[in-house]
Parts: C-alpha cells; structure tokens; sequence
C-alpha cells in the first residue's frame, strides 16, 4: 500500500520538487519513528522534483493544520491561482523553459493542505518532525534513505496490518453499538398498539387490508415497496424507479419472505426486519450497514 498516492491528488503528484527541509534529521529508531519516516518518504517521493517551487515552513505549517481538520490557510481564490501557478511552474520545467513566478509560500501551503487532510485520519500514528524528515529524503533523489528498502518494505507492511486491527476493532465496536440501539428499538415498537411480532422476530402493522390471495412459497409477487433505515434514510423505493418489482418469494431476505407471505394481495403492510432477518452483520453495499433493522412499506399488487 503506497499511503503517498492516497495522501495526494493528481495535482500534487505532477507537481512538486526538490530542495531541504528544516526538520528533524535524526534516524528514526523507535517503530512509531519508523512509521512516520515511511509516511513522509512516500510523500516526499511523489512530491519530486517540485520541492523548489514550496516555502517548506509553510508547508509543514499546512500539513500540522490539515491533519487536525483546522481552518483552510488560503481563500478559494488563492487556492485557484497557486494550483495554476503550480501547473504552470511544473510544465515550463518539464520543457526546459525558466521556471514562472510563483507565490512559494501560498504554494507551501496549498500542497501541505491537501498533504495533511489526507492523512487525517492517521495523523495519530505518527510524530510531524520525523515524518517531515521523510518528505525531505523522498523529494531529494540524492538523499541516502534512513531506513534501507527492507525495512521501509516491514514497517508498510506492519503498519497496514495495524491499521487493518484498528479498524476491525471500529467495526466491531460500532456493530454492538448498532445492534444495541437496534434490539432497543424493536423492544419498543413491538408495545406499539397494532405492531404485530411473529416467533422469528418480524414485526409488522397492517396499514391496509386486502382481500385476495396471499403468496404460497415458490410463488412470484408484484409489489410497490419503499425501504429506510431506522433514522429515516430511504435506501430503495420502487415507487421511485416509477415501476413496481417483481420476484420469486424465496428469492429475497428472510423478513421479506416471511412478511410478504403473511399479506392478502391489494393489502399494505409496513415490516420492521431485524438485521437476523436481514442482511446481518455485513450489511449490504453503501445504503445498509452492519446490523441495521430495516423498515419496508409493501403494497401487495399480485401474485402468480
């Protein structure tokens, strides 16, 4: 994993260069040291040979700033002339030309901006000094490393496996949290005067009684249906794709199987699904996460 190419935008990978940096030189020793090295030589590296066109005090201040989600340090204006001044910068090196005038400092501080906003979510793991000392190596092609290939090549790859538990660890924790607020939920509801809970755990209220057929198992149904979440975020709706759906009954999650079953066609019933019955501890896509009770209303237009 290359944590430089998600740290910059396209821009900044076409657009920096070489120069020094006054930041702490000593080698890294500890692993925290290591992994901040690591960090900023990726940085560093991709930042090339733009250094010359970055005020590095500026940009060390806009890295520390990012990280912690501050205050932007340049106007929308300045932010449009400096990325063209950068672009244009860039590309009369690239073609041997003078380098154009540009802004050092708003410069620094544009690229260490979007530097430390992309880290932010790290920027914990890891101390400014040494990650600096890092960005000075990688933008230097001269610069003999501090840490040598293999050890740059253990500590990516023990960082990534630590992130990796971090964020296991996050998973988990907010799946109990969810699942907590969820059963909290279903608790509630199912005292609801006309909520209705069957032995699996479905609850449902009859919002409008039919007087056909109900679905027998194997058999496909006709339904308009609308899906949110607890807080009310709508995740499908076929009465906004303007057609109604079809499907086998036994082709579909267990809450719909069971709650379909139990309406007469031309009913309308609204289901509240516990994640058991749902999509589980995985969630499904963006829209449902892990452990999410689902609220569906469900027309029964036909069965066949």
């Amino acid at each position: 994993m290359n944590f430089a190419s998600r740290a910059l935008s396209a821009l900044l990978l076409a657009v920096i260069a070489s120069g020094s940096v006054h930041a702490q030189d000593a080698a890294p020793v500890s692993e925290r040291d290591k992994v901040g090295y690591m960090i900023g030589l990726d940085v560093g590296k991709s930042i090339g040979p733009g250094f010359l066109d970055l005020d590095m005090t500026a940009l060390q201040r806009a890295v520390e700033n990012g990280m912690v989600n501050g205050q932007p340090l340049l106007n929308d204006s300045d932010v449009k002339v400096t990325r063209q001044a950068l672009i244009d910068s860039i590309s009369a090196r690239k073609a041997g030309k003078p380098a154009t005038s540009i802004d050092h400092v708003k410069a620094g501080l544009l690229v260490g901006g979007n530097i430390g906003t992309s880290l932010a979510s790290i920027h914990t793991e890891f101390d400014l000094p040494m990650f600096m000392h890092g960005v000075k190596d990688g933008a230097n092609p001269a610069a003999k490393p501090a840490l040598d290939d293999a050890e740059i090549a253990r500590v990516r790859s023990a960082f990534s496996a630590h992130m990796g538990e971090i964020k296991a660890a996050k998973r988990e924790a907010d799946a109990k949290a969810s699942s907590k607020l969820e059963d909290d939920f279903l608790a509630r509801n199912k005292q609801v005067k006309g909520v209705f809970t069957t032995l699996s755990g479905l609850q449902y209220l009859v919002l409008r009684q039919g007087n056909g057929p109900r679905p027998r198992p194997g058999q496909k149904v006709k339904v308009n249906y609308v899906g949110t979440l607890l807080d009310g975020k709508k995740f499908d709706s076929s009465y906004d794709r303007g057609q109604p759906a079809e499907f086998g009954l036994d082709q579909v999650i267990k809450g719909w199987t069971e709650g379909v079953g139990l309406m007469p066609v031309g009913a309308k019933y609204r289901f509240w699904i516990p994640a058991r019955l749902g999509y589980g501890e995985k969630g499904a896509g963006t829209e449902i996460p892990p452990n999410a009770t689902l609220m569906f209303d469900v027309e029964l237009l036909g069965v066949e």
